[in-house]
């Protein structure tokens, strides 16, 4: 929906190289459209299953973003839990052109870094990482959100069977009623996913028409 309102932030999804299903919403909108996506899978999954998975030699990992504090207690969690996953460094910064020297400064003082994750809120860290991504000295960058909180600990996670129905939406709306200003579209997104799969039951009907 944002991107319905944003022409750069379009071109910055339709040019990603992965773009990942991370709420029950679209997953039911590609139930509904007939292009059933995989697997719904949040940022604050995303980061612990990449530490999860068995690798022969050692990932290096940085931290871009977060509040004061976060990204440090991210950066003795994940390695403890994961002897092979080795965090190359962290650095607050911002999405501000001005940082972006000392930023890539850090990046390279880090070097060899697999994976980069930003953490300054969507749409600006897919923004951010489309922008300078050929100046970046990462092999993957990817744009997390809010998930260093959850890893932190410092923003209350889910308990596991809201997890399991798809309720994360609504767990942060409780506890973060400012939300309900994002959760807004969601009307608007449910009418639009209806209207397309009725305009594409009907284009299937006039197909089979003899």
């Amino acid at each position: 929906m944002a991107a319905r309102r944003d022409s750069d932030f379009h071109a910055v999804i339709e040019a990603a190289d992965l773009v990942t299903c991370d709420g029950v919403g679209l997953a039911w909108a590609g139930r509904r459209l007939r292009q059933p996506l995989r697997a719904v899978i949040p940022g604050s999954d995303l980061m612990p299953r990449l530490a999860a998975m068995p690798t022969a030699e050692t990932t290096r990992w940085f931290l871009l973003g977060g509040g004061e504090g976060v990204a440090d207690a991210v950066a003795r969690s994940l390695p403890a839990r994961h002897p092979h996953l080795e965090i190359a460094g962290i650095h607050g910064g911002s999405p501000r052109d001005e940082d972006l020297p000392e930023i890539l400064a850090r990046l390279q003082a880090a070097a060899p870094i697999d994976v980069l994750w930003v953490a300054y809120g969507s749409p600006v860290q897919e923004k951010w990482i489309a922008r300078h991504r050929a100046r970046l000295p990462v092999r993957v960058a990817i744009g997390v959100g809010g998930a260093f909180d959850f890893l932190a600990g410092t923003a209350a996670a889910p308990p596991a069977w809201m997890r399991r129905a798809g309720l994360i939406w609504l767990f942060r709306l409780l506890r973060e009623p400012w939300r309900w200003r994002r959760q807004a579209v969601l009307l608007p997104f449910v009418g639009l996913t209806l209207l397309a799969s009725s305009g594409h039951r009907l284009a299937g009907q006039d197909q089979t028409r003899p």
